[in-house]
């Protein structure tokens, strides 16, 4: 475990001690959000990213652990387990490396090399392997024996051979440089399959692709493998020499300087070979022979086991960054800030099945449903209006929210007429992404908060509430399904969506629940919450009236004191009997408040919310065994605005007026837009035109932009220029930067876009194109789903 400990304290900026504390905790069943939050003395403040990095890191090393007592275990059964085998084995720090000194080892179906050692061909294969003055052929005709199915010279030598191969392709130390060399030098290429230029016309700029394996981005390595398993792309693992070669080819003939470049690699893949078992052409009569097997182990073993294991490997981290770029953006989305306990009316818009409304009250609770017709084919628009400034009028609406899907605009416009000829009624609207409302809408836990309510207004009812609390709405809904992800269906499922429900929880856990009005779903969020409890909390909430305290938890079903201790720091209770409920300081803690009340001689009412008289307070007063300086400073700090909500102010972004489709959108327009979505190319905006634009990376800032996030997050209000506008494929090209010009390239001191073009000699040459070109646009615009 030392080890383990040690490891991950590297990786995660921590010491071995923090480490060893944090999976103590973790082991004992306490939750992430409790122990970044509560248990800081104990892990010397490690935060919930780091905790969350430590739980991964810790499973995928304990997996290693398990595995190496198994490689172990089995090689000792076969008594082949050597002191220098077994050193090597506890030095593996990997998977693959393990893999690589087991693989001679681990038990296989019968090959052509068992077979050929049954035959008893092995003594001849180290014969020539050792020895190359011999003559192969002379050699090989003291074992043909058409008794054990050696029938002649050439098959006794083949069997030689498939022994020698399997041989010199399970050598860890081979294996292992020819994978370093491979993951440095070799070039992912795609080839157009015949035939699939039309369907596979989304993919065109990969139709001759060439990038390196090392360094190709995660989105681009993914649109090329989703290209493959469409049938549209060939992909290859090409060997590139460490030394460019020379080329015939013609300047106009790039494939052909590829094939030679290609070439090179593979030779030079099999002189690595050779050289590893030091096997050179001295004019010996076996020389010869044994530089072929080499050859052979390269491409009939090596290289496709190596191609698969690094494309396996490639495709990990890829899907690995998807993965982290999705999580981002949903935290992002989750901790959007909310409009708070207004009464919003919500608008599903629809043109044939009509305008969907909902209108909800300040603690989100179902007032009044309609449906109107103000577009085609009825065309209702007085009546419409008329109605919605009834309802409005009657059940007192402040805001107005509008899913921004088909026929939004025309549902804006409709609205604005509203609150031109109503003024009185004093209505904000607001478009919001109504990404997942059906899913929602047709789900169980819609049915069991709405069953008399048809599925096509519970959509208009969660457009609403999650304009009040995004947070609060928006776990309701299966992360997948809010469509901020980045090739989210090309990814492992598993890990993904482990990892989004861990950005959920974060997220929930940071703002904290208000446990006497807060959902089944939601409640299941919070740290030692599971589903059925949180079900348990509202059943008894239903059936006693408001929680008082929190100590009344206690009385709920199946939530013991472990399941107390991990939530009842982030659940909240306003108005209750005692005010440090409604705070983040955990019942544990409160204790170390009444220290302080003591030497202070004020009530807690008082004290709440006196930031300067708390900040004059010396949190090491009040320590004890138990509870250090970082837990009294973070109840000081709370006691200043208990229950703080750490997400932004509530803003909305303004669409302009008269645009309201692709068509409408002309180079040069500087309009406001919402972040709808952050890929690792770029970030896509909503202009309100049903097709969202892309600004690319390079587009985002005058300066170098690694990481779109470093600038844009999914929510934030942006001003943006359009640059270029593709009606016909629907593509919108944006630049953040407002003093470029429509087509010129938006960022001459960003990184170009390699197409790895070969010259002349066989190297590859950086041509450029406009970093944030509509093409490039083209390629992963289908990123968002």
């Amino acid at each position: 475990m030392s080890s383990i400990e040690k490891r991950i304290a590297e990786e995660v900026a921590a010491r071995p001690e923090q480490v060893r504390a944090a999976i103590e905790l973790i082991d004992g069943g306490a939750t992430v959000p409790f122990i970044a939050r509560y248990r800081k003395e104990i892990t010397g403040g490690l935060d919930d990213t780091q905790l969350r990095l430590l739980e991964e890191r810790l499973g995928y090393l304990r997996e290693l652990e398990d595995r190496r007592s198994a490689v172990i275990a089995s090689i000792a059964e076969q008594g082949k387990l050597t002191d220098s085998l077994r050193a090597e084995i506890f030095a593996a720090d990997n998977k693959a490396r393990l893999e690589d000194l087991y693989l001679p080892y681990k038990p296989k179906r019968r090959t052509r090399a068992q077979i050929a050692r049954e035959a008893g061909l092995e003594p001849l294969a180290l014969a020539l392997r050792e020895d190359p003055t011999q003559a192969p052929e002379e050699r090989a005709a003291a074992f043909v024996d058409a008794e054990k199915g050696v029938a002649d010279v050439k098959a006794a030598l083949d069997g030689a051979r498939a022994i020698l191969l399997e041989s010199f392709s399970e050598d860890p130390a081979l294996v292992g440089a020819l994978r370093d060399w491979l993951a440095a030098k070799a070039v992912i290429r795609a080839r157009l399959v015949a035939g699939k230029e039309e369907a596979g016309a989304k993919y065109r700029d990969y139709f001759q692709h060439v990038e390196a394996i090392g360094t190709i981005p995660s989105h681009r390595l993914l649109a090329l493998f989703r290209a493959r398993n469409e049938g549209v792309l060939d992909l290859e693992l090409a060997p590139r020499p460490t030394t460019p070669a020379k080329t015939t080819a013609s300047a106009d003939d790039p494939a052909q300087a590829l094939d030679e470049a290609a070439a090179a690699g593979h030779a030079e893949a099999e002189g690595r070979v050779a050289r590893h078992f030091d096997i050179v052409d001295r004019g010996r009569p076996g020389d010869r022979w044994l530089l072929d097997t080499a050859r052979q182990t390269w491409r009939v073993k090596l290289h496709l086991h190596l191609g698969l294991d690094i494309f396996g490997r490639a495709r990990e981290a890829a899907e690995a960054e998807a993965i982290r770029v999705f999580g981002d953006n949903l935290k992002d989305l989750l901790m959007a800030a909310p409009a708070g306990p207004k009464t919003v009316m919500g608008l599903d818009p629809g043109i044939r099945t009509g305008v969907k409304l909902a209108i909800v009250d300040g603690t989100g609770k179902l007032l009044a449903t309609s449906v109107i017709y103000p577009h085609e084919p009825k065309k209702l628009w007085d009546q419409s209006i008329a109605e919605l400034a009834t309802l409005s009028r009657k059940h007192g609406v402040d805001l107005v929210a509008i899913g921004n899907g088909t026929a939004s605009r025309e549902t804006d416009r409709l609205v604005a007429e509203l609150m031109r000829k109503h003024g009185d009624l004093k209505l904000s609207k607001v478009v919001v992404s109504e990404a997942g409302a059906s899913v929602y809408s047709a789900s169980e836990i819609a049915a069991r908060e709405f069953p008399d309510l048809d599925v096509s207004l519970r959509g208009a009812v969660s457009i609403a509430r999650r304009l009040q609390d995004p947070l609060a709405e928006l776990v309701k809904i299966d992360p997948k399904s809010i469509g901020v992800g980045q090739y989210q269906h090309d990814v492992n499922q598993v890990k993904l969506a482990h990892a989004l429900v861990a950005r959920v929880e974060d997220c929930v856990n940071a703002v904290g629940v208000d446990v006497n009005t807060a959902s089944a779903p939601l409640l299941a969020r919070v740290a030692g919450l599971s589903a059925g409890v949180a079900e348990n909390i509202v059943r008894h909430r239903d059936e006693h009236g408001a929680f008082r305290t929190r100590k009344a938890l206690l009385k709920v079903a199946r939530l013991g004191d472990k399941a107390f201790e991990q939530c009842a720091g982030f659940l909240r209770i306003a108005a209750g009997d005692d005010p440090l409920d409604a705070s983040s300081v955990h019942p544990e803690a409160y204790p170390v408040v009444q220290r302080i009340i003591k030497q202070c001689g004020r009530e807690v009412k008082s004290l709440i919310g006196d930031s300067a008289f708390l900040r004059s307070l010396d949190p090491q007063a009040f320590t004890d065994a138990t509870f250090g300086v970082p837990t009294v400073r973070d109840i000081l700090r709370e006691l200043e605005k208990p229950g703080r909500d750490p997400r932004p102010e509530f803003k909305t972004a303004m669409f302009a007026e008269g645009v309201e489709d692709i068509r409408d959108l002309k180079p040069g327009m500087v309009l406001e837009g919402v972040i709808s979505n952050v890929a690792a190319f770029g970030a896509f905006v909503d202009l309100g035109v049903h097709q969202d634009g892309l600004v690319h990376v390079s587009a985002l800032s005058n300066r170098f932009v690694k990481d779109p996030r470093e600038v844009v997050k999914a929510g934030d209000i942006v001003k943006v220029k359009v640059i270029e506008v593709d009606v016909p494929r629907k593509r919108i090209a944006l630049t953040m930067r407002l003093d470029d010009e429509p087509g010129e390239s938006r960022n001459t001191s960003a990184k170009t876009v390699s197409t790895a073009r070969p010259t002349r000699e066989g190297r590859p040459m950086q041509t450029s194109q406009p970093a944030a070109s509509n093409a490039f646009a083209d390629a992963f615009a289908k990123a968002r789903r």
